[in-house]
């Protein structure tokens, strides 16, 4: 079982339902979901681009990605409706664990001069949003087999209620926020 998911289980559980007064240990919010995505558009004018960022995205989120298309055309970035553009990827369950233990203990620590995340990356309905300027962060991708520095967006959707019930949910998991 993911080493997160047990300290879900075994503290952050009863931690939450004490803290906000939670009378329902299914009340307490947990994470859903977490979405990352590239935008790759490079990819219009390189066909090849494209695949690279996939096989990276692949090795980072241990499944393969889901690859979005253009819906309009737009001259000024030379796309055309339906031309490959972007890369997303939905991961759950164990998966979803394994990568945010990933992103926190291995990722986070290696990007150069981080001081922290910014902790006003919630949407209000206690979603977190954050990106990553480079894939090469992640010790699975060969820097050697880059062929552009890419960044991506990450989403962490918990059942939350309120940007601080997930703020102390994602804080209790490790993540480290600015200010803290």
């Amino acid at each position: 079982m993911a080493r997160l998911l047990d300290l879900y289980k075994a503290k952050i559980l009863d931690s939450l339902q004490s803290e906000f007064g939670y009378r329902n240990f299914m009340q307490v919010p947990k994470l859903e979901k977490i979405v990352v995505s590239m935008g790759v558009g490079q990819a219009a004018r390189d066909k090849k681009l494209i695949e690279g960022a996939e096989a990276d995205l692949t090795l980072i989120a241990g499944q393969k990605p889901l690859v979005c298309k253009a819906r309009k055309s737009v001259s000024n970035f030379k796309t055309r409706v339906g031309m490959d553009i972007g890369l997303k990827v939905t991961l759950r369950g164990r998966r979803m664990y394994e990568f945010l233990d990933r992103l926190i203990s291995l990722a986070l620590p290696r990007v150069r001069d981080f001081r922290g995340l910014n902790p006003n990356g919630f949407d209000g309905r206690g979603n977190y949003n954050m990106g990553l300027n480079e894939q090469m962060v992640f010790p699975e991708v060969n820097p050697d087999r880059v062929q552009f520095t890419q960044g991506m967006n990450i989403t962490m959707v918990t059942s939350a209620k309120t940007d601080e019930e997930a703020r102390q949910l994602l804080k209790l998991f490790g993540m480290p926020f600015r200010g803290n």
